[in-house]
């Protein structure tokens, strides 16, 4: 699962992808695919413990378990998301372990000598059933996440770590892997077959295949404990989330929010039980306008007080002990595995290849980001004085103000109004302006279906062609809003990768978002970032789309980690685009374009507020870092969180992004752990992308597309990242474009992509 900034909801695919140390994204993809026969049973090996063996068994699936079965239907195969019942999760994920286990034992154990055919391509064919069912599961584990599934969760997550552990510690299979790998033989295998062998043997490297019987066992201890902490941090904060609103019942407690806060607020009030009155809910989609328009100081400072103590409320979700032994485990399982810490684990095979080279890129930006902070912050300070001209003391900026005068500085300045921009940003329009991008740059076209089962109401899909050849490329669903038992934020999903080494597979990609509902009828209006947050998001899909390799693990997202992030973020980009605002941003009342004054006075503020939108991130990111660095030293998180802050001369005014007892990026899974710096890394390709089409005819330059496409979009991970970027680029990255895009003073160091 890819997700965006500012927030990431991760499934149990992400958690297991990143056991194996694969730096993939998406669903557990090592054997991917819907339509693959299943292997005649064999015995299992003695490698490892199996998951099953000291186990209760649970009800056995349904004999036509709509979980285990081949997606059947329209559009190379559909999922029968209406046929599926909670109860039958943890059986059919039993059963479809089992499954693999036969099919990776009959590889293993196979008579003939160790080929790419009959070992690596075998194992791209293989545990397609346990592909199929964890693709649901994770769908419901982060969108509709009710009372009876998370005990579930809770119950498989540890299992699902052993069994991930079962598979990359069987002797058997690693020494088939192993022998494919050093055979002179694969210097005759294609590009992406070589390098999908490379992937493969790593892979299992990084995951324990070398060490000893009690180390593999020891590892094996510590995987399946951390996954039960993953599943607690993730509850945790979801709980917070969902467990606390602040409900007003006074229209002077509504003092300074537009009539669509009003309306958003008002509906979750509404579903609540609260008809009459109105709920700011423990999220960041309300937090944000509250915070940025509310008049009222006092209730600012509880909205943003739950929101930033989320996971660390001294309470049962309180998520501080979690987070010391998630640290203390993964810095044991890094010395286990021969590395200094957790981070140089984790970036070993990420495009920066060590932490002090994403520590010198965060280094670089961070201080430049501060001094624009402190003339933020003065700016704002002098609006606040004015307003309280008989105050004896000097009026601060607490982290509560910041948005809300930081939009006062906006129309000052910029004579800028975020919520008159709002009333031109339309979800719906705004969709059907990433549509057209995705047209003009991939020459997709987008049609509705609805032949197509769904597993909520507010999903819908649409099918996905290549406008010239007419050619099924994949389906698109999006789940654009918040509810009850649906993890926050925004965030891709890749149901099904395409593939060909069997046969052609189309993808199926979804786009999740947690905008707030309004009444029926009306349009959603979103701010300016939500909008960028949108085209984000549907570059992560558009990267999943357009993916045109041989074999599933390779395939769309599958990248490393601090690249995955740059398709999305380049797509970014077309928001602005005068061809983007002219066609799809249109006022909600009249239908007029937004005016061309309106979009030079957005254009002229690009960089405003840039201080505090990067010292927000980068605080989350330096701290994730450092943190991931300090080794086996036992941490108190919030300790180590405000000394780390301090020492970095972090601004008074500002928390970071994400405090770490609801870092949900780092400690729901191990996905973005030591890489959050990832969003910053990729922001330095983005940035120096996009200026290859201003070189050329403009940001729909055909040509600068197509290298893009090719080079970038389709590829997958065929070809190193960094080749990649140099073959559409035709050069390295360097810093300099970042820096400008930001506002900040620029640097002559490149910073390499080697």
């Amino acid at each position: 699962m890819v997700g965006s900034e500012p927030e990431l909801s991760y499934s149990l695919g992400m958690r297991l992808c990143t056991m194996f140390g694969l730096g993939a994204l998406g669903a557990l993809v090592s054997c991917g695919g819907p339509d693959a026969k299943v292997a005649a049973p064999v015995a299992p090996t003695a490698t490892a413990p199996t998951v099953a063996a000291s186990a209760a068994k649970p009800p056995p699936p349904r004999a036509e378990s709509v979980l285990l079965a081949a997606w059947e239907g329209p559009h190379g195969g559909v999922i029968p998301f209406d046929k599926v019942k909670v109860e039958e999760f943890e059986p059919a994920l039993l059963a479809a372990m089992d499954l693999k286990r036969r099919e990776v034992d009959a590889i293993a154990n196979a008579t003939s000598a160790p080929t790419f055919a009959n070992t690596i391509a075998a194992l791209e064919d293989c545990g397609r059933a346990l592909d199929r069912v964890e693709t649901v599961y994770d769908v419901w584990t982060s969108t509709m996440n009710g009372p009876e599934l998370k005990p579930i969760e809770k119950k498989m997550a540890p299992k699902l770590a052993a069994f991930a552990d079962e598979i990359a510690q069987n002797e058997k299979l690693f020494a088939r892997v192993e022998a494919v790998y050093q055979s002179p033989e694969k210097a005759k295998l294609t590009a992406e077959e070589q390098r999908l062998v490379w992937r493969r043997y790593t892979s299992l490297v990084r995951a324990g295949a070398k060490l000893d019987a009690a180390s593999k066992k020891a590892l094996t201890e510590k995987n399946q404990r951390l996954a039960s902490l993953y599943t607690a941090f993730s509850q945790n904060v979801l709980a917070d989330e969902e467990g606390y609103a602040l409900v007003l019942d006074k229209e002077a407690d509504l003092a300074g929010l537009p009539d669509s806060v009003k309306a958003g607020a008002a509906a979750a009030a509404e579903t609540r039980g609260k008809k009459g009155q109105w709920a700011i809910t423990n999220t960041r989609s309300a937090m944000e306008p509250f915070l940025t328009y509310s008049t009222r100081e006092d209730l600012r400072q509880k909205v943003y007080t739950s929101y930033v103590n989320r996971g660390d409320n001294g309470d049962a979700h309180d998520n501080n002990a979690a987070i010391a032994e998630i640290l203390k485990l993964r810095a044991e399982r890094a010395k286990l595995l021969g590395y200094p810490t957790h981070a140089h684990w984790r970036l070993e095979n990420a495009m920066a290849k060590t932490p002090e080279r994403a520590m010198a890129l965060m280094e670089e930006v961070w201080t430049p980001a501060v001094a624009r902070v402190r003339q933020e912050v003065a700016d704002m300070a002098a609006i606040k004085a004015k307003e309280s001209p008989k105050s004896a003391t000097k009026p601060r900026i607490e982290p509560w103000d910041y948005r809300y005068y930081a939009e006062k500085v906006r129309k000052a300045k910029y004579d800028l109004d975020e919520n008159e921009v709002k009333a031109y940003l339309q979800l719906e329009k705004l969709r059907e302006g990433m549509f057209w991008v995705a047209g003009e740059l991939f020459g997709f076209t987008f049609a509705p279906v609805t032949d197509v089962p769904v597993y909520h109401p507010d999903v819908r899909v649409w099918e996905v062609l290549d406008k010239t050849t007419q050619r099924r490329v994949g389906l698109w669903y999006f789940d654009p809003y918040a509810r009850a038992g649906k993890r926050s934020g925004a965030w891709m999903n890749a149901y099904r990768v395409q593939e060909r080494f069997k046969g052609e597979v189309t993808t199926i990609v979804s786009n999740n978002a947690n905008f707030v509902k309004g009444k029926a009828g009306e349009p959603v209006l979103i701010s300016w970032s939500d909008a960028r947050t949108l085209f984000h998001e549907f570059g992560h899909a558009l990267h999943g789309l357009s993916s045109s390799v041989s074999y599933p693990s390779l395939a769309g997202t599958r990248v490393a980690r601090d690249y995955v992030e740059f398709p999305s973020q380049l797509l970014e980009h077309w928001v602005s685009t005068p061809e983007v605002l002219d066609k799809f941003a249109l006022h909600f009342k009249t239908g007029a374009p937004m005016p061309k004054a309106l979009a030079a006075k957005i254009e002229k503020a690009a960089t405003f507020n840039q201080g505090f939108n990067t010292v927000e991130y980068l605080s989350a990111a330096l701290v994730d870092m450092k943190i991931h660095l300090a080794g086996s030293a036992t941490i108190d998180a919030d300790a180590f969180e405000r000394d780390t802050l301090k020492a970095m001369n972090m601004p008074a005014e500002i928390v970071m992004r994400h405090r770490t007892p609801q870092f949900s990026h780092v400690f729901s899974s191990d996905g973005y752990s030591a890489g959050y710096y990832s969003y910053l890394w990729s922001d330095t390709l983005t940035a120096d992308a996009f200026n290859a089409f201003g070189e050329g005819k403009g940001p729909y330059d055909p040509a600068v597309a197509e290298r893009l496409r090719k080079n970038v979009f389709s590829v997958g991970d065929t070809v190193d990242p960094a080749v990649g970027y140099r073959a559409f680029r035709g050069r390295d990255v360097d810093t300099t474009a970042l820096m400008k895009k930001r506002g900040f003073p620029t640097s002559k160091a490149p910073v390499k992509a080697k």
